[in-house]
C-alpha cells in the first residue's frame, strides 16, 4: 500500500484512484463529491457508498477515505485553503471525470467558506448544499456568531474584543480567560491550537500578544470567560435544517475531546435527549433561513445551570456517524434533498455511543494523568463496545490499516 502522494503543480489535480471520465463523458450517477477525506469525510462515502451512490473524495492531505471500498476516485490537489484554488480545483474535477450534478460534501470550514463564497460558479457543475455567504458568514466568523446568540437570545460566554494591549484592563471578569481566533481556521494552522488558556493578568497580555502576531492584526482576536467544568459539561445540537424546521436532530453529549480543554476534535459522545438545546439551536438557524448540515456546540455552566453556545459548525461534524445508529441519517437526508426526493423527519434516540479510538485513547490516558477522568469510568468505556466506531471496520478495513499507518503523519500534521 503506498501512501505517500507526489506533488502537483497549484490548480492542477491528480487522480490516485480511478481514472478519468467515463466513455460517455459522465460518470454513473448523480454522486458525491466530498471534499476533504479524513474520518469525517470516511463516514459519508460509507453512508452513501452502502446505499450504492459513487463517491469521489477530493483532498489536499493524505486521505485515509481513499482507501475505502466505497471510494470510487480519489484526487490529490494541491490546495484547499484558498478560495480561489478550491474553486478552480473543484472545477477542474468535475470536468476531467464527468460530474455534473453530483453533490458536493464539504468537511473543513475553510472549504465551506470557499463552496459559500463561489456558489454560483460551482453550481454550474455541482449541486452546492451550502448556503450563500450572507448565511455562512455568522458560522465562520466567531465575532458573528455571538451577535447572533445576543440577538435572539441565546446564552453565550463573556466576551471582550480589545484592539490592543491597552483595551485588556477594561475586561471586567476575573481569570482564568480564553484567548481565541474569530477565524479559527487562521489559527489552527499556524499554531495547533484552538485556544489558549490564560490564568493570570500577564499571561493574558503575552497570550493576546502572540495571538495578534500569529492572526496578523488584533481586530481577530478575542478573550473569552472561561467556562469551568470538562465532558459531562459539553453538548451539541446536530442537524439537517431546511426550510425553518429540522428534518434530521440530535443531540450529543461531547464525553471527550482533543485536546482535553480547547478541542479541535471530538474523541467520544453520546446521544441525550436535552429540548432546550434543540429549541435554542433551531431559533439561531431560523434567524438566518439556513439550509444543510449544521453542529452547534454548547457547554453547560456549573455556576448558573446555563448552556452557553460556544461554536456554530456549517458542515458535517467529525461524530455525524453517531447519527445513523441512532436513527438519523445525516448524509443521506442531505443526499436525497439535493435529489429532489421527500425525506421522512427523523430525531436521535438517547443512549448511543461513538468513539474515534486513534484520539480517544491518548485522550483517556491524558485523562487519567490529570485526575480528570476515573479509572472506573475508563474502564466502562472501554470494557463495552461502542455502538460506533469512527474508523476501524470489519466490512471495510482500509481505512484503519491507513490510519494506523499514517500516525507518525497526523503526529507532525495535527498533533495525534
Amino acid at each position: 500500500m503506498s501512501l505517500a502522494p507526489r506533488t502537483t503543480a497549484p490548480g492542477t489535480i491528480r487522480i490516485l484512484r480511478g481514472g478519468d471520465r467515463a466513455r460517455d463523458g459522465r460518470r454513473p450517477g448523480p454522486g458525491a463529491v466530498i471534499i476533504g477525506g479524513d474520518y469525517v469525510g470516511l463516514g459519508i462515502a460509507r453512508r452513501l457508498g452502502r446505499r450504492g451512490v459513487p463517491v469521489v473524495v477530493v483532498d489536499d492531505e493524505r486521505t485515509i477515505t481513499r482507501f475505502s471500498r466505497y471510494t470510487s476516485h480519489a484526487v490529490q490537489v494541491q490546495d484547499l485553503r484558498d478560495d480561489e484554488a478550491t474553486r478552480d480545483t473543484l472545477l477542474a474535477a468535475g470536468e476531467r471525470l464527468g460530474l455534473d450534478g453530483w453533490v458536493l460534501y464539504p468537511t473543513r470550514d475553510e472549504i465551506v467558506a470557499a463552496v459559500s463564497k463561489h456558489r454560483d460558479a460551482l453550481g454550474a457543475t455541482y449541486r452546492v448544499p451550502v448556503p450563500e455567504w450572507g448565511t455562512v458568514r455568522w458560522a465562520s466568523d466567531k465575532r458573528n456568531t455571538y451577535e447572533l446568540a445576543a440577538r435572539e437570545g441565546v446564552p453565550a460566554p463573556r466576551t471582550w474584543y480589545p484592539r490592543s494591549t491597552a483595551d485588556l484592563a477594561d475586561i471586567d471578569g476575573e481569570p482564568p480567560f480564553a484567548v481565541k481566533p474569530a477565524i479559527k481556521e487562521h489559527f489552527i494552522y499556524a499554531t495547533g491550537a484552538k485556544a489558549w488558556r490564560a490564568d493570570t493578568r500577564e499571561e493574558l497580555e503575552r497570550l493576546f500578544v502572540r495571538a495578534c502576531e500569529v492572526t496578523g492584526g488584533d481586530d481577530e482576536v478575542m478573550v473569552q470567560e472561561l467556562i469551568p467544568g470538562g465532558g459531562d459539561h459539553q453538548f451539541a445540537f446536530c442537524a439537517f435544517f431546511r426550510d425553518g424546521v429540522s428534518v434530521g436532530s440530535m443531540v450529543a453529549r461531547r464525553i471527550r475531546q482533543h485536546p482535553a480543554e480547547f478541542g479541535r476534535a471530538t474523541t467520544f459522545a453520546e446521544t441525550v435527549d436535552i429540548p432546550t438545546l434543540q429549541e435554542r439551536s433551531e431559533r439561531l438557524l431560523r434567524a438566518i433561513d439556513y439550509y444543510g448540515l449544521a453542529e452547534l456546540e454548547y457547554k453547560r455552566d456549573p455556576r448558573d445551570g446555563e448552556y452557553k453556545l460556544l461554536d456554530f459548525n456549517a458542515r458535517a461534524w467529525g461524530y455525524h456517524m453517531l447519527g445513523p445508529e441512532a436513527g438519523v441519517d445525516f448524509p443521506v437526508l442531505l443526499f436525497e434533498d439535493q435529489l429532489g426526493r421527500p425525506c421522512a423527519h427523523q430525531r436521535a434516540r438517547p443512549g448511543v455511543r461513538w468513539i474515534r479510538r486513534t484520539t480517544d485513547l491518548p485522550t483517556s490516558a491524558i485523562e487519567l494523568w490529570a485526575g480528570r477522568l476515573r479509572p472506573r469510568e475508563a474502564l466502562r468505556t472501554f470494557a463495552r463496545d461502542p455502538d460506533v466506531e469512527a474508523v476501524f471496520s470489519r466490512e471495510d478495513p482500509g481505512p484503519g490499516l491507513a490510519e494506523v499507518a499514517l500516525l507518525p503523519y497526523l503526529m507532525r500534521k495535527r498533533g495525534f
